[in-house]
């Protein structure tokens, strides 16, 4: 019975230990981060009623291209970047599963036989005793109470690195998404530059076919056949030099995919790059601190380092520390797990360290200086978001206003180049006019199709500015159109 009403008396004192325990170091307040009220470059946006049809979920669907979307949903699967991205994550939650085995005892048992002599020594002489068996068996317990919070400090901040390590994952899985998407807009682009210097250098043969004919009826001069079958291989060496660009940008999307470039081919698109560029609801810049997940991790990265600074004043305390031991040891087998051969022993320690040159004291300002670098980080994450949605968002305005021009001097330039060819062909201008109006013809189409790939970049550039996605927002602006 003094056993049990030692133990009890053990237990009395630890519990009341523990309801006593106070956690130390400062309480975590997430930094106020200036927002604006509104994006300055939505002066050109209006709020429009909600648009049920668009989808709110994989946001890459929002360009309707089914190519695209098998691509895009790959990348969870075989993209090694979000592959590391998840591994880290998982690393992140195990630790914080080893962090809290601190608010537990430590129990280990340990048994064996140990056959030793020992010489018995009585003043000047001594004489062998004879050989002994030792037989042990034992229960070993240990435990340290987390009086002053160093225990929950370490939680906090392996469950906020977890929480960091989530964030990175999701901003991993965005950037590959958003990459594959320009790179696919890119690609696409490409392809509408292959076709339409394919129908130009048709155009361009057709041509020189007309001014051959002219030469060989005595109305041409032979200069005039030169400048056309110039024309036409410089258009020839630019229609082989997209394969270049082409090229590159596929084998790029094989990796994003996690497949080898040599396995891997998209067949060219048969027809010109004719998707629409979607309307991007920006949403309110307070909206944009939860949607970020950069902007996410450095905040979990600034409670981990408020949660260290509590690990740093813990270290000011005692540590107390429960030890306890039970079991049986004996010199025979026969009684050894016997009531007359149990020990035990259970007791207290308390350890402080009286004198440490300043090293506690300066692990703390470490860690007080760690939390103010990441407020700053903090803070300069998000004016870095507020700027990229305010870059897309103009983007999008601009190269929309621009993209309407040059629609109308495509149309300009093909009547033109129609007008003069029939001219030549009637023998009113020499062949200089029609080179001067199909370069400018080319050149405009060619401005048209990098436009519209420019437009499809900087919606995706906007989305992944915004955070990937838009889900809970109420409404979906729509760009005005410009006074005519």
């Amino acid at each position: 019975m003094k056993l049990y009403s030692k133990l009890r008396i053990v237990l009395l004192l630890t519990g009341a230990a523990t309801l006593s325990a106070c956690m130390v170091g400062p309480r975590y307040n997430k930094p106020v981060a200036e927002t604006p009220a509104a994006y300055k470059e939505t002066g050109d946006w209006k709020i429009a009623q909600p648009r049920d049809a668009i989808e709110r979920g994989p946001w890459w669907e929002i360009f309707g291209d089914p190519q695209l979307n098998g691509l895009v949903q790959q990348i969870d699967v075989s993209n090694q970047s979000v592959r590391v991205a998840e591994a880290r994550l998982r690393q992140a939650q195990a630790l914080v599963e080893q962090t809290r085995a601190g608010f537990f005892p430590t129990v280990s048992g340990t048994t064996g036989v140990t056959r030793s002599r020992t010489p018995n020594v009585s003043g000047a002489s001594a004489s062998s005793a004879a050989p002994a068996n030792v037989y042990n068996l034992a229960l070993n317990a240990s435990w340290a109470p987390d009086l002053w919070g160093n225990v929950r400090s370490a939680v906090d901040v392996n469950v906020a690195n977890a929480q960091t390590s989530a964030a990175n994952l999701a901003g991993v899985r965005l950037l590959a998404q958003a990459q594959l998407a320009i790179n696919f807009f890119q690609l696409r682009a490409w392809d509408s530059q292959r076709q339409l210097l394919e129908t130009t250098v048709a155009a361009y043969r057709k041509s020189l076919d007309l001014t051959r004919n002219r030469y060989n009826a005595g109305v041409a001069a032979r200069s005039e056949v030169v400048l056309a079958e110039t024309q036409l291989r410089s258009t020839q060496a630019q229609l082989i030099n997209v394969g270049v660009q082409r090229t590159q940008l596929e084998h790029a999307i094989a990796i994003l995919v996690g497949r080898p470039p040599a396995d891997f081919a998209l067949a060219p698109s048969p027809a010109p790059l004719a998707l629409v560029v979607p309307v991007m609801p920006p949403g309110l810049p307070s909206e944009l601190l939860e949607r970020r997940p950069d902007i996410a991790a450095a905040e979990r990265q600034m409670a981990a380092a408020n949660a260290q600074i509590g690990v740093a004043q813990a270290a000011y305390f005692p540590t107390l520390t429960l030890n306890g031991v039970f079991g049986f040891r004996a010199n025979t087998p026969q009684n050894w797990l016997v009531s007359p051969s149990r020990l035990w022993s259970v007791g207290p320690a308390l350890a402080e360290t009286l004198f440490d040159g300043g090293s506690r004291d300066a692990v703390k300002k470490q860690t007080e200086a760690a939390y103010d670098a990441n407020v700053a980080t903090y803070r300069q994450t998000i004016l870095n978001a507020f700027k990229e949605v305010e870059d897309n968002l103009s983007a999008l305005r601009i190269l929309e206003a621009e993209a309407q021009i040059q629609d109308e001097a495509v149309r300009s330039s093909r009547l033109s180049t129609e007008l003069t060819v029939n001219q030549y062909k009637a023998g009113t201008v020499n062949y200089l006019n029609v080179v001067a109006v199909q370069a400018t013809q080319f050149s405009n189409e060619a401005t048209a199709v990098k436009l519209l790939g420019q437009r499809l970049v900087a919606a995706v550039a906007l989305v992944q500015a915004l955070g990937g996605g838009w889900n809970g927002l109420t409404a979906a602006p729509t760009p005005q159109q410009p006074e005519r």
